[in-house]
């Protein structure tokens, strides 16, 4: 399949395989493509591999293995120069594809055989999306809100010390709201935990559809999930648009990078990004003094834990995690003769 407009496939030249722990060959956001600037590289941890994304001479996302061929440091501690990277250590230089362009004191060296391991990498919709493997399998999965025009989107970043899948099945759970969240958003649901509530998970082809039906009341679409790792909250005020996109990113084996991405129609103005942070920041503080305290830190086997029919979407989850995400099948081979 055709990479996405502006995606870079792996340089061939590499040193390391990078294997991201139970959660290769995944298309992930990392995060919002204006904080990447020209003049310096950034890093980033997923699935226990270091990552270090830049821009290179035309401008263009670049994603390397934060490592470098020569003796292993992190690439990400080294500078920007003429759109390539320079290892810290010794001043290799590297451009975007990987290939070595400079080795300091050694003109003779064949730098064809010294590049560093690049990863396919996308722009698209103002966020950063990284491939988890050295060749991309399809194209990333845009939520549609991303794709509007005329709309703000702001970002923030916590770190959680639990397993990603905990923190996924936390967000798309509904029954925990007027628990958790008594004094903020589950407060409207307070006194009505004695009814009962159905939970659907309907599959679409980015993921699923949640729909929460409540005795006696209209039944609510305002949940869904976004494989292999987004959340998309609908709350959308008077006709307005307003949603929330929870990415759930896997750092270490159980330390989680949740993101908080808000894409809004009204109060645009960029000085009042903080203030619907602040909003975030109080909400998921909530979650995290509970989530952090799972036994264990990893969503357990089937049958492991106890479960009701409102356990309906964590369970179809559960079922992505140990069929499609940790243990993938390996891609069939293409047979197409173009």
């Amino acid at each position: 399949m055709a990479l996405a407009p502006g995606c870079k496939r792996a340089s061939v030249a590499r040193v390391t395989d990078p294997r991201f722990a139970d959660f290769a060959n995944q298309w992930v956001p990392l995060g919002l493509a204006r904080t990447i600037a020209a003049d310096r590289p950034f890093a980033f941890v997923v699935a226990d591999e270091r990552i270090v994304v830049f821009r290179d001479a035309h401008g263009r996302l670049s994603a390397l293995h934060d490592r470098c061929p020569h003796r292993g440091v992190a690439l990400s501690l080294g500078r920007i120069e003429k759109g390539e990277l320079q290892c810290p250590f010794h001043g290799w230089r590297f451009d975007g594809a990987g290939a070595c362009t400079h080795v300091p004191w050694n003109p003779q060296a064949r730098r064809d055989s010294l590049g560093a391991t690049a990863l396919p990498v996308c722009e698209v919709a103002g966020v950063v999306w990284l491939y988890t493997g050295l060749t991309a399998i399809g194209t990333p999965s845009i939520p549609e809100i991303l794709t509007r025009p005329g709309l703000r989107l702001s970002a923030q970043t916590f770190l959680w010390n639990v397993h990603w899948t905990r923190v996924m099945e936390n967000m798309l759970d509904a029954p925990h709201l007027p628990f958790v969240h008594k004094g903020t958003i589950g407060r409207a649901l307070k006194g009505k935990s004695e009814r009962r509530m159905d939970m659907e998970w309907r599959e679409t082809a980015t993921g699923a559809q949640i729909v929460a039906t409540r005795e006696g009341e209209a039944a609510r679409t305002a949940l869904r999930y976004h494989y292999p790792n987004v959340m998309e909250l609908a709350i959308d005020p008077g006709g307005r648009t307003l949603r929330l996109l929870a990415v759930c990113t896997p750092e270490r084996l159980n330390r989680t990078r949740l993101t908080l991405y808000t894409v809004r129609s009204f109060a645009k103005w960029p000085w009042l990004d903080p203030l619907f942070a602040r909003v975030n920041a109080r909400i998921a503080a909530e979650d995290k003094a509970i989530v952090e305290s799972s036994l264990p830190a990893c969503v357990p086997a089937p049958g492991a834990e106890r479960s009701v029919a409102s356990d309906g979407p964590t369970l179809a989850f559960r079922k992505l995690w140990f069929t499609r995400i940790r243990d993938p099948k390996p891609p069939e081979p293409s047979t197409s003769t173009e």
